[in-house]
């Protein structure tokens, strides 16, 4: 539909109706009513027929259906990635979700200078439960592990099940002095925990083996030097 208004604007554009023999003042009258034109997403008003609203109805349906796909899909990503990261019995995170964090932190402490610190925690005499109690013991073992780290860590730090009876706990914004403290009062507080089956206690202790971050430290180096630290304690554990 032709639209005469020079000055019309665009998207929806309409021009008034003159009522027949009726003109605005300082005008001569039509000669026939102009009819009220206008364009909507485009597309004249003339152009709307019944199928066309039909065919824009079915098209704006489509696009909310694909909306609602896309929607489930991300909420699917996003749990098969938490699945992917996390640990499934201690609901830690696993060793790609551990790294992948350590990576981000790593990141503040080359950009900002934040002292943080590695801990690698090895369970001493966890093998000997599984052999004697059972597997179920020693996954109530590595439970109960988890969350006294996490209980006794800040929000701010982070805490892996690395593998195994392995775990790694990252101390953000504390220097080496500090970290060595925390370090040893997760260690005593992973020793002081006791089970019980079949009527007879039992407990698992940690060593551990500590390393400050540095610039452009790559995150595998620094789980390699931590974890080579932690075998040092624990040989210096069994020579005593």
């Amino acid at each position: 539909m032709k639209i005469t208004d020079s000055k019309a604007t665009t998207g929806v554009r309409a021009t008034r109706a003159v009522t027949p023999g009726k003109a605005p003042p300082g005008q001569a009258a039509p000669v026939a009513a102009t009819k009220d034109s206008a364009s909507i997403m485009g597309i004249p008003e003339a152009e709307f027929t019944p199928k066309v609203r039909e065919a824009i109805m079915n098209l704006m349906q489509e696009v909310d259906k694909f909306r609602q796909e896309l929607e489930r899909a991300t909420r699917r990503i996003d749990h098969l990635e938490k699945l992917v990261e996390n640990d499934t019995l201690t609901r830690l995170l696993n060793r790609r979700g551990f790294v992948r964090e350590m990576t981000r932190i790593k990141g503040f402490v080359d950009r900002y200078e934040t002292p943080a610190a590695l801990v690698f925690f090895d369970l001493n005499n966890f093998k000997p439960v599984n052999d004697r109690f059972g597997h179920a013991a020693g996954d109530q073992v590595l439970q109960r592990v988890a969350d006294v780290l996490t209980e006794n860590t800040r929000n701010s730090d982070v805490v892996g099940r690395l593998g195994g009876d392995e775990f790694g706990v990252i101390l953000v914004n504390n220097r080496a002095d500090a970290a060595t403290q925390k370090a040893q009062k997760l260690a005593e507080a992973i020793g002081a925990l006791r089970f019980q089956s079949d009527g007879e206690e039992y407990g698992v202790s940690a060593s551990h083996g500590i390393y400050m971050f540095g610039p452009g430290d790559d995150p595998a180096m620094a789980l390699a030097k931590a974890d080579e630290a932690m075998y040092a304690s624990k040989r210096q554990r069994i020579k005593s």
